[in-house]
């Protein structure tokens, strides 16, 4: 499937109505989920592999995982209310996926490749959510695929020195979701990183 097919049925995922500002609640755009979804495609780590998706929110990453040919997609999000949203996509976009209501840092299994666009630790209640999730991914698969702030490489160096890490960026349309959001739609620098553990 070609990145721009897969961002057209994106869009018809259905976002989240009610965010939570301290939960950091940012559905990730179609364009930036096909993005992310093509290059690890195109990598060989969606296609016949077990994929996480972590802080799932609406579903989207793991939706298209599924579309793009994952053996099994496992969603995980803290959010009941978010899971009602994210098993409501996939029945709308006919792919099977396993949503489960779980704290990251409960989740028990082990796959191939964790897809996630984490939360970046931005709010009080939230600080270094971020690290929560990449310790995580890295439990959980030996391949993550995450988005970050534009210059969070050096910090993802210093965090986690096992791995390899490939970087490429991209524009993350923002739409007016809380109180201080000044303009219905802004772009905001960000980057997606492919981690992987290094071996021996």
């Amino acid at each position: 499937m070609k990145k721009k097919e897969l961002e057209i049925l994106l869009e018809r995922v259905e976002d989240i109505k009610e965010s939570d500002v301290e939960r950091e609640q940012y559905s990730t755009p179609a364009t930036v989920a096909s993005e992310l979804l093509h290059f690890a495609f195109m990598n060989g780590d969606i296609e016949d592999h077990v994929v996480f998706d972590l802080g799932c929110g609406n579903g989207i990453l793991g939706i298209g995982a599924k579309l793009l040919a994952a053996k099994e997609v496992v969603g995980i999000d803290s959010d009941g209310k978010v899971i009602e949203v994210a098993n409501a996509n996939s029945k709308r976009l006919g792919v099977e996926v396993e949503f489960r209501r779980c704290d990251v840092r409960e989740v028990v299994g082990h796959g191939d490749t964790v897809v996630m666009n984490p939360p970046f630790g931005a709010q009080r209640r939230n600080r270094h959510a971020d690290r929560i999730f990449l310790e995580k991914a890295f439990e959980i698969a030996p391949v993550v695929y995450s988005i970050h702030n534009v210059g969070s490489e050096s910090f993802l160096r210093s965090f986690a020195p096992h791995v390899a890490i490939v970087r490429f960026p991209v524009a993350f349309p923002l739409k007016r979701r809380f109180w201080f959001h000044k303009k219905e739609k802004k772009f905001i620098e960000v980057d997606i990183y492919r981690m992987e553990r290094k071996r021996g």
